[in-house]
């Protein structure tokens, strides 16, 4: 009798499981259609397969080796694949972490799919309120909570513009003097090596200006202005 009590704490029926990995591809796929319409490197089919394939390593790790539970020298660990999700699943998330000159992006998605995957053990493990509840929190902190850091650091923000002169060129003075007109600071300028143009005796530079915006529209309308100036081959920005 203690022995029939003892095996049935390690096992799970059909209609459980079925309820825990439904569960889990629910979860995780209303946080991953956040980040889908987002468009995010990591998406709704993958936070999906993250929270589900989580779920599925934690039911594997309680429920998988019950024919090994009677057997007096074997410890049931039901934590010890579940270690192995929540430190592997780093290497999707820093997949999706992307570093584009001064910028970088894909934080948030990776922090997602790492909150993903501890759902998805959650659930596995029968965990229905807490993970239910945590998902709540998070699309909250996604949806809500972005807009008001938006709303915050709009002002704040840094931006790069790089643009294509002549070197020796004074298209440069003009340049910065048109960002300063339109009440841009500049924090930095980074002059890269030049390139040889079409002409043997013109060389190119490429300039990196770091510059900051009180609003988005003076950055705009920079923009706009800076591919006017005479010896300014090529506007870009991020």
């Amino acid at each position: 009798m203690a022995e029939s009590l003892h095996s049935g704490i390690w096992e799970i029926s059909y209609i459980e499981l079925t309820l825990r990995l439904v569960l889990a591809a629910v979860l995780g796929g209303l946080i991953g259609l956040e980040r889908e319409f987002g468009y995010h490197p990591a998406g709704f089919r993958t936070h999906i397969l993250v929270c589900l394939g989580s779920a599925l390593i934690m039911i594997l790790s309680i429920y998988g080796f019950t024919q090994f539970a009677a057997e007096s020298n074997v410890r049931m660990d039901p934590a010890r694949l579940a270690a192995q999700v929540i430190s592997g699943v780093g290497f999707l998330g820093a997949g999706t972490i992307l570093r584009t000159g001064v910028s970088i992006t894909g934080l948030t998605t990776a922090a997602s799919l790492w909150v993903v995957s501890a759902i998805g053990l959650s659930v596995g493990a029968g965990f229905y309120f807490g993970s239910v509840l945590v998902t709540v929190m998070v699309l909250f902190s996604l949806f809500l909570l972005n807009k008001l850091e938006k709303s915050f650091s709009q002002t704040k923000k840094f931006r790069e513009i790089r643009i294509q002169i002549p070197d020796g060129s004074t298209a440069l003075n003009v340049t910065l003097a048109k960002i300063a007109e339109f009440g841009l600071s500049i924090h930095k300028i980074q002059i890269e090596n030049p390139i040889v143009g079409t002409e043997a005796e013109e060389r190119v530079v490429t300039v990196r200006l770091l510059v900051k915006a009180g609003k988005p529209a003076h950055f705009q309308k920079v923009l706009l202005a800076l591919p006017g100036i005479p010896g300014v081959r090529n506007v870009e920005c991020e």
